[in-house]
Formats: structure tokens, sequence, C-alpha cells
């Protein structure tokens, strides 16, 4: 049986249509696994530049007084009263305690009377030396009563010294029993009450502590192997240090306020401590206002000199991978490449690095959660990010 030939070409049109059908839905499956493209990620960067940067260093110190001055007793006896506000300043020459002065007056007086009578045994010897020397120069006395004479004499001169030492002792015990302050400054709690019976020996004679706040000192060290660093430096012409009687020092209060008055390096001992490895050093600072108290712990830093040809970079750049520090830098490409780098010392203006980037080379400072290496990222600026951040968060909430 014959088919006829309009038969034939509906068939044919048939299959070929059947055809495409199969091979586009293959084509549509292989289109529907395929993995979506990944979008590219913005990011902000920075260009590594070479700066002179001002080198400080920061460590942690203690405030002291400027002189701090034990009072004492030199005398013994009954404390009968305090005459100073305690906590308050007094000047030098200030009376602070008062210790019971009678027995001390007693004393003088005796001693007096020694000397009154010394002084009538010299009168005496005095005088019987000026009577027998013309005699025995017309040798009507013998040679042994002439002797005797001056000897008498010089023992009670003698004796009078000895006697008139006795009174000026008698007269600085009384003066002692005034307790008076040495120096200007704060006067401390008294460590002994009225009525106690004060001695000139151990803890009993320690009467108060007086200390001069200003200006005011900051006790501080620094380890042995942070000085060769820095020479080192400075030989190898990375740092342009100042004289070390230039170097200013300021001090960061608990609070984090900084303390107006500048202070100065006067002391670096010329020894390490072996059992901590570190040199102890002191800076001195104007207190005219008081603000200070010793005691106080305090950071302080210390201007230098100035880093030459740095790279700074801010410390959200720096990613912590196990021991190591790296950075996300963009190359020519847009690609991101981790970098391993080196950190040196914190200034204000961020982290200087000893070595991982060269000038020129640009590094990711913000969006280093999406930037993975390898990806190609979208460098824009810091406005720009904020907007496309923005329109995340609109389009999150919108949903």
């Amino acid at each position: 049986m014959k088919v006829p030939n309009a038969k034939k070409t509906r068939v044919k049109q048939g299959l070929i249509a059947l055809a495409l059908t199969s091979t586009l839905t293959a084509c549509g499956d292989e289109q529907a696994k395929a993995p979506p493209a990944m979008p590219v990620v913005p990011v902000v960067v920075n260009e590594a530049t070479l700066t002179d940067v001002p080198m400080t260093t920061e460590m942690v110190g203690e405030t002291a007084g400027f002189r701090e001055i034990e009072v004492r007793s030199r005398v013994s006896g009954i404390l009968l009263k305090r005459t100073y506000v305690e906590g308050q300043s007094v000047t030098s020459g200030q009376a602070l305690f008062e210790i019971d002065p009678e027995p001390y007056k007693v004393a003088l007086e005796q001693t007096k009377g020694t000397l009154a009578q010394e002084q009538a045994r010299l009168n005496k010897a005095t005088a019987d030396r000026d009577r027998i020397i013309p005699l025995f120069k017309r040798q009507v006395v013998s040679r042994k009563d002439y002797d005797d004479t001056i000897a008498n004499y010089e023992a009670a001169v003698a004796s009078m010294q000895a006697v008139q030492a006795k009174v000026k002792e008698a007269e600085l015990n009384l003066s002692y029993t005034k307790v008076t302050a040495p120096i200007d400054g704060m006067a401390s709690k008294s460590s002994q009450s009225e009525g106690s019976l004060i001695s000139t020996s151990g803890d009993s004679s320690l009467l108060t502590t007086i200390t001069q706040y200003n200006p005011l000192y900051v006790n501080f060290s620094y380890s042995e192997q942070d000085r060769l660093n820095f020479e080192k430096s400075v030989k190898s012409g990375l740092i342009e240090a100042k004289d070390a009687t230039n170097w200013r020092t300021h001090i960061r209060l608990a609070d984090g306020s900084v303390y107006p008055e500048a202070g100065r390096l006067n002391f670096s001992d010329s020894r390490v401590d072996p059992q901590t490895g570190t040199i102890r050093a002191r800076a001195i600072f104007d207190n005219k206002a008081g603000t200070l108290l010793p005691g106080q712990f305090v950071r302080i830093t210390i201007d230098l000199g100035t880093r030459k040809n740095a790279i700074v970079i801010p410390p959200r750049a720096i990613i912590q991978s196990q021991a190591d520090r790296m950075v996300m830098v963009v190359d020519a490409e847009n690609k991101v490449v981790p970098r391993p780098v080196t950190l040196g010392a914190v200034v204000d203006a961020g982290v200087l690095l000893e070595s991982g980037l060269a000038a020129g080379e640009r590094y990711i400072v913000e969006g280093l959660m999406k930037a993975r290496p390898g990806t190609v990222v979208k460098p824009v600026t810091a406005d720009e990010m904020k907007t496309i951040s923005a329109g995340m968060v609109k389009q999150a909430s919108a949903k």
C-alpha cells in the first residue's frame, strides 16, 4: 500500500519537530544544572605609600614624689599633740608635733648649773695662773708649783668646754621636742597618736611622711631587647633619633585622659636588672595643680624620633592566620592574593610594617569577610561601600 506524498511530508515534519523538542529540553536541563556565576565582591582598598612617621614607645609607669621624707623624732618622750592637718600641705619649718619638753628643760637647767660651777673653777684657776707666773719669773716659787697651777688652769678650761657642749646638747634636745617639717609638701597621716611614748629608734620614731608633689617623677622600666632594637634601627638609618636629653614624654591616666603637661626623661640606668632583664628609667613632670598623686599607675609615651620611609596600615586590614599575620593584596587583575607581613610598632596612624608590602601595592581595608583568596573583587571608595551596604540592609529588611 503506498502512502500519499502529502502524508509522507507531514510525518517527516513531525519527526523533525520531535527531535528539536528533545534537543531543547536537554539544553534546558543542562542550563538548570549549571551553577550561577559568583557576583563580584566590592571592597575598599588602600595603596601602600612611604611616609615619615613619628616614633613613640609606650609602657606602664608609676608616679612617685620628687622628694619623700620620713619625719622621725630625735628625742624620746610622750607625744603631747599634733599641730598640723593630716593630708594637707605644710611648709618647711612648720611645727608638726610637740613632745613633752619638761624633762629636757630640767636637763638644760642642770647643765647650766654645772656650767656655772665650771666657770667658777676656771675663774679661780685663771687667777692662780696670773699670780704664779710673775713669781715663777722671779724664782720665788718652785717649778713644781708653777706646773701644777698651769695644769689646773688648762684642766679647768677643758672642763668648761665640755660643759658648754653639754649645754648646747641640752638646748638641741629641748628644741627637738618641737618636730618641724623639713621640706614643703603634703603631710601624710600621723603614725603616732597623742599620749604615745616616742623613742628614737625603730618604728616608734616615725611620726609621719611628707611628699613633695611638684615636680613629680614617673618611674618605669624598658626591656634590654627594646634598647638593642632601637639602637640597631638608629645605626641602620631607619630611625632618625632625637637627643636623649630632648625626649619628650606624655602620660595617660587611668580614665583615658592625657595629662596636659609634657615631661622629659631625666634618668636611665646604666645597668640591666639581672632578675627582670629590664632597665630602670625615670621622667619628670610639672605638677603645680596637684593633679598627679604618688603611687598612680599611668601609661607613659616617649617621643624617640622619626621612622624614615615607613609603610603604615590600619589595624583592621590585618588578618590573624594561625601564628602569622596576613593582609589581602589586590593585584593588577583585581584578584585577591594573601600576603604574610611582619608587624612593627603601633603608632598613631596605625601599625608599622617591617616587611610584606611594597610601595604602590593595594591592600583591602574593608570587605575582608567576602574577599577570599583568588576571587575577583571590585575596588570601590568608602562612600560607595556605605551606599552598597545600606542597599543590602534595605533588601534584607524588605524580605
